[in-house]
């Protein structure tokens, strides 16, 4: 049996809010709440476009965010086989179905970026998905994340062939 507090009407009954550091980016802030719609879409049967809009209504976004909240998303979900099965090349102690839902969207997002699309340099954004792991995961997420990401940026085979997958254009909600 757990032992917890009593606690009545009249008790005064504190709560800690922790304030996580604002992005430093436009591309920061829509890493953030991609990263969020792509863990509701994980753990729901909502539909991508209107998660995406309730998301994108509920933060203070601009086009050029919500552009970019688009582009992670639907590509993610687009190159969704093809990242995970690269992925599990680097995590064979554990499974991609295994791990946290927002350490794995986390993962699927970074190399997204900079392994399919090359939208910025690996090292950005292995810093950037460190950074969500940081704010979002466990704090054991942060070297599982950097890892992974580290590894699978320095095989060559692997990156030739998510880079094979490169879209043109966005895509469409």
């Amino acid at each position: 049996m757990i032992n917890l507090p009593e606690v009545g009407p009249d008790d005064d009954v504190s709560k800690e809010v922790v304030e996580h550091e604002a992005p430093a980016t436009d591309r920061s802030f829509a890493r953030r709440i991609a990263l969020q719609v792509l863990y509701e879409l994980d753990a729901t049967n909502h539909r991508v476009g209107e998660v995406i809009a309730h998301r994108l209504d509920a933060q203070d976004t601009d086009k050029k965010e919500a552009r970019y909240v688009r582009f992670l998303v639907l590509g993610v979900l687009n190159h969704l086989d093809a990242l995970d099965g690269a992925l599990s090349k680097f995590m064979v102690e554990w499974p991609l179905d295994q791990i946290a839902a927002l350490d794995r969207n986390i993962l699927r997002m970074a190399v997204l970026e900079f392994a399919v699309e090359e939208k910025a340099p690996v090292s950005v954004v292995i810093d950037e998905a460190v950074g969500l792991a940081r704010v979002f995961s466990a704090e054991s997420s942060i070297g599982f994340v950097n890892g992974v990401l580290g590894k699978l940026a320095s095989d060559a085979e692997t990156m030739r062939q998510l880079r094979a997958l490169k879209i043109d254009g966005e895509l469409e909600v």
